[in-house]
């Protein structure tokens, strides 16, 4: 059973996609593709969750990155993350469906 969450974003990482404040609805258990914006555990920081965007597979997580090359903690520091949910669409303030992008590495 897949389930529905509401999910506010903190930080500048997934600038311009995102911004400090969004509310996301990410989907659990649905699949992951490269390019998905996911929400993601990482073992180093087991008490924080992040909105990232899925790069590749790696062991038995993912490799992501925040969009925003210039403000991002991500798996270039953190290594490789758990996907708990792929986040769908932004909710606020203004909706709308997030795309996949093309392979960053």
């Amino acid at each position: 059973m897949r389930r529905w969450r509401r999910v506010a974003v903190r930080g500048p990482s997934m600038s311009p996609t995102l911004a400090d404040g969004d509310v996301v609805l990410a989907r659990f258990g649905a699949p992951v593709r490269r390019g998905d914006v996911v929400l993601v555990r990482w073992s180093a920081r087991p008490g924080q969750l992040s909105v990232k965007r899925a790069v590749r597979p790696e062991g038995a997580g993912w490799w992501v990155l925040g969009d925003n090359p210039y403000g991002s903690t991500d798996s270039g520091l953190l290594g490789p993350a758990e996907v708990l949910a792929v986040v769908g669409a932004r909710l606020w303030p203004t909706p709308r469906r997030l795309r996949r992008t093309p392979d960053r590495g």
